[in-house]
Protein backbone atom coordinates (compact mmCIF):
# COMPACT_ATOMS: atom_id res chain seq x y z
CA UNK A 1 0.00 0.00 0.00
CA UNK A 2 2.94 2.38 0.52
CA UNK A 3 3.43 2.31 -3.22
CA UNK A 4 -0.29 2.96 -3.68
CA UNK A 5 -0.07 5.89 -1.27
CA UNK A 6 2.92 7.29 -3.17
CA UNK A 7 0.83 7.27 -6.36
CA UNK A 8 -1.82 9.51 -4.80
CA UNK A 9 -1.77 13.28 -4.53
CA UNK A 10 -2.60 15.27 -1.45
CA UNK A 11 -6.06 16.80 -1.45
CA UNK A 12 -6.70 20.26 -0.01
CA UNK A 13 -7.91 20.11 3.58
CA UNK A 14 -9.99 23.11 4.56
CA UNK A 15 -10.63 22.12 8.15
CA UNK A 16 -13.85 20.85 9.63
CA UNK A 17 -12.75 17.30 8.82
CA UNK A 18 -12.05 15.17 11.86
CA UNK A 19 -8.49 13.89 12.23
CA UNK A 20 -7.87 10.19 11.81
CA UNK A 21 -8.66 8.07 14.83
CA UNK A 22 -5.74 6.33 16.52
CA UNK A 23 -6.89 3.01 15.01
CA UNK A 24 -7.09 4.39 11.47
CA UNK A 25 -3.77 6.17 11.88
CA UNK A 26 -2.20 2.89 13.02
CA UNK A 27 -3.62 1.14 9.94
CA UNK A 28 -1.97 3.74 7.70
CA UNK A 29 1.25 3.61 9.75
CA UNK A 30 1.55 -0.11 9.04
CA UNK A 31 1.98 0.92 5.42
CA UNK A 32 4.74 3.33 6.44
CA UNK A 33 6.50 1.18 9.06
CA UNK A 34 9.55 3.41 9.52
CA UNK A 35 7.35 6.26 10.71
CA UNK A 36 6.35 6.63 14.36
CA UNK A 37 3.00 7.82 15.64
CA UNK A 38 3.72 10.54 18.20
CA UNK A 39 1.87 13.12 20.29
CA UNK A 40 -1.08 10.87 21.05
CA UNK A 41 -1.36 9.80 17.37
CA UNK A 42 -1.73 13.38 16.09
CA UNK A 43 1.60 13.41 14.24
CA UNK A 44 4.00 11.05 12.46
CA UNK A 45 7.76 11.41 12.46
CA UNK A 46 10.78 9.77 10.90
CA UNK A 47 14.51 10.41 10.93
CA UNK A 48 16.38 9.63 7.72
CA UNK A 49 20.13 8.97 7.84
CA UNK A 50 22.64 10.00 5.18
CA UNK A 51 26.38 9.73 4.64
CA UNK A 52 27.06 13.44 5.08
CA UNK A 53 25.64 16.95 5.26
CA UNK A 54 25.37 17.32 1.48
CA UNK A 55 23.19 14.24 1.11
CA UNK A 56 20.94 15.40 3.94
CA UNK A 57 20.66 18.84 2.35
CA UNK A 58 19.87 17.28 -1.03
CA UNK A 59 17.07 15.27 0.54
CA UNK A 60 15.67 18.36 2.26
CA UNK A 61 15.73 20.29 -1.02
CA UNK A 62 13.82 17.52 -2.79
CA UNK A 63 11.41 17.22 0.15
CA UNK A 64 10.79 20.96 -0.06
CA UNK A 65 10.03 20.78 -3.77
CA UNK A 66 7.63 17.89 -3.13
CA UNK A 67 5.92 19.83 -0.34
CA UNK A 68 5.35 22.77 -2.64
CA UNK A 69 4.01 20.53 -5.42
CA UNK A 70 1.64 18.73 -3.03
CA UNK A 71 0.68 21.85 -1.00
CA UNK A 72 1.41 19.84 2.14
CA UNK A 73 4.30 21.13 4.20
CA UNK A 74 6.16 19.05 6.81
CA UNK A 75 8.35 20.33 9.59
CA UNK A 76 11.94 19.34 8.81
CA UNK A 77 15.10 19.64 10.87
CA UNK A 78 18.43 18.44 9.54
CA UNK A 79 22.13 18.45 10.09
CA UNK A 80 25.19 16.39 9.31
CA UNK A 81 23.95 13.00 8.15
CA UNK A 82 20.30 13.23 9.14
CA UNK A 83 16.93 14.80 8.42
CA UNK A 84 13.96 14.47 10.76
CA UNK A 85 10.55 14.97 9.20
CA UNK A 86 7.35 15.56 11.14
CA UNK A 87 3.93 15.47 9.49
CA UNK A 88 0.48 16.49 10.68
CA UNK A 89 -2.37 18.37 9.09
CA UNK A 90 -2.34 21.66 10.91
CA UNK A 91 -5.88 22.70 9.93
CA UNK A 92 -7.37 19.70 11.71
CA UNK A 93 -4.70 19.48 14.44
CA UNK A 94 -4.09 15.82 13.69
CA UNK A 95 -3.47 13.24 11.02
CA UNK A 96 -5.09 12.97 7.59
CA UNK A 97 -4.46 10.58 4.72
CA UNK A 98 -2.34 13.38 3.18
CA UNK A 99 0.26 12.91 5.89
CA UNK A 100 0.73 9.26 4.95
CA UNK A 101 0.79 10.13 1.23
CA UNK A 102 3.64 12.54 1.94
CA UNK A 103 5.38 9.95 4.12
CA UNK A 104 5.29 7.40 1.28
CA UNK A 105 6.58 9.95 -1.22
CA UNK A 106 9.36 11.05 1.14
CA UNK A 107 10.36 7.41 1.66
CA UNK A 108 10.59 7.06 -2.11
CA UNK A 109 12.82 10.16 -2.35
CA UNK A 110 15.09 8.83 0.42
CA UNK A 111 15.36 5.45 -1.33
CA UNK A 112 16.31 7.18 -4.59
CA UNK A 113 18.98 9.22 -2.77
CA UNK A 114 20.35 6.02 -1.21
CA UNK A 115 20.58 4.37 -4.63
CA UNK A 116 22.29 7.45 -6.07
CA UNK A 117 24.77 7.46 -3.17
CA UNK A 118 25.54 3.76 -3.65
CA UNK A 119 26.32 4.32 -7.32
CA UNK A 120 28.67 7.23 -6.64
Amino acid sequence: MATALAQKSCTPCRGGVPPLSRETAEDYRREAPDWALVDDATRIERTYHFKNFGEALGFVERAGALAEAEFHHPDISFGWGYATVSLRTKKIKGLHENDFIMAAKLDRIAAERAREGAQA
